[in-house]
C-alpha cells in the first residue's frame, strides 16, 4: 500500500507540474513588472479592416499613419489623415460610429486643410479638444476645437533640451498625457527613440532628460525605429503603446518596411519595461490605439488600414 500510495503521489505531482507548464505566460517583465492581460492580449475582429481609404477619386483615397479614436457618450469618434498620390498636403478627416465597427465619414470632410496634418493625437481638457499632430517635415503643431470638427491652428511646438536650448526639428508623432494638472509630451526624432518633455503653456516643451525614455531594440521587432502612440494608466501603472520597425531604412519607399504594434509599462513615465512578448498583434499593423467600449478593451491599429482587436 505504501508503494502504491507513493506512486499515486508521484503521478499527481508530475501531472500537476505538467499542467503548470502549459499555462499561458503571465506577462512577467525582466524586472518583475506584471503586464495586465486586458492590456496586452488581443484577438482580431473577423471582418477586418473596419475602415480604410475610399480607393476612389476622393481626397481620402488612401489613409496613413496614426489616426485617433475617442468614445464619448456612446459615440466613437475617429480623426484620420487622407491623401491621394498627387496631393502634397495631408488633410484631416473625421468619422463617427455607434459600434466602433461601421463608420460614417463626416459630410464636410476634410475638416482641416490649411496645413499638413497627420499622425494626430487628440485629448480633451476642460471641454476643449487638443490635437497634436505632425506637420510638414515632421514638425509637430497644435490645433484646438470645441466640437471636434472645427479646428483652429495654434502653431508649431518648440522643444527645449534640459539646459533650455532649442532642439532643432524634426520632432513628430506627439503623444500627450495630463496628470495632476501637469502636461507631458512623448515625441520621436526620426523614429530613433521616444523622448519625454513637459510644458506650462502646451506649446513650448522642455525635456525631462536628454536621452530617450524608450530606445530602439535590442529585439529585432523595433531595432530600426520606434514612435509612441498613446499612454494610459491601469492599476497604478502606465502603459505606452508604440509602433516599431526592424528596418532602419523604413523611410525609403522601396524598403518595404514592416511595422509592429507594441507596449511598454512604467511606474514613473521615465523608466519603461517593454512587454517581453511584443509585438502584441501579428502582421504589418501599427499605430495602436486602445479604447474601452464599456465592457472590455479594444485595440485599433491605424496604419494603413484600421484593424480592430478585442481583448481576450
Amino acid at each position: 500500500m505504501k508503494r502504491l500510495s507513493s506512486i499515486i503521489v508521484l503521478v499527481l505531482m508530475i501531472t500537476s507540474t505538467g499542467c503548470r507548464t502549459k499555462q499561458k505566460p503571465s506577462g512577467q517583465g525582466t524586472d518583475g513588472v506584471k503586464f495586465a492581460g486586458s492590456m496586452v492580449d488581443f484577438a482580431p475582429y473577423e471582418a477586418n479592416p473596419v475602415f480604410q481609404g475610399t480607393d476612389a477619386e476622393t481626397w481620402d483615397k488612401q489613409i496613413r499613419e496614426r489616426g485617433y479614436i475617442l468614445v464619448e457618450d456612446g459615440v466613437y469618434k475617429m480623426w484620420y489623415t487622407g491623401y491621394t498620390e498627387d496631393s502634397e498636403t495631408k488633410y484631416l478627416g473625421y468619422a463617427t460610429s455607434d459600434d466602433g465597427i461601421n463608420w460614417s465619414r463626416y459630410s464636410g470632410n476634410p475638416v482641416f486643410s490649411e496645413k499638413w496634418t497627420e499622425d494626430m493625437f487628440v485629448i480633451k481638457d476642460e471641454g476643449i479638444y487638443h490635437m497634436y499632430a505632425e506637420g510638414t517635415h515632421d514638425i509637430a503643431h497644435l490645433l484646438i476645437s470645441t466640437d471636434g470638427v472645427n479646428w483652429e491652428e495654434q502653431g508649431d511646438l518648440v522643444i527645449l533640451d534640459t539646459s533650455g536650448e532649442s532642439i532643432p526639428p524634426p520632432y513628430g508623432t506627439p503623444v500627450v498625457w495630463i496628470e495632476h494638472g501637469k502636461w507631458y509630451l512623448f515625441y520621436e526624432r526620426n523614429d530613433l527613440g521616444i523622448w519625454l518633455a513637459t510644458s506650462e503653456d502646451k506649446k513650448t516643451w522642455t525635456n525631462v532628460q536628454d536621452e530617450p525614455v524608450i530606445k530602439m531594440g535590442p529585439e529585432a521587432y523595433d531595432e530600426g525605429a520606434v514612435a509612441a502612440n498613446q499612454v494610459l494608466k491601469h492599476e497604478g501603472k502606465y502603459y505606452l503603446y508604440y509602433h516599431g520597425s526592424s528596418n532602419p531604412d523604413w523611410a525609403d519607399p522601396n524598403a518595404n518596411a514592416l511595422w509592429t504594434s507594441n507596449v511598454a509599462v512604467s511606474t514613473d513615465l521615465v523608466n519603461w519595461e517593454k512587454y517581453p512578448e511584443n509585438p502584441i498583434v501579428e502582421g504589418d499593423h501599427s499605430s495602436p490605439i486602445l479604447v474601452f467600449d464599456g465592457e472590455k478593451n479594444r485595440l485599433y491599429t491605424m496604419h494603413d488600414k484600421v484593424w480592430l482587436y478585442f481583448s481576450e
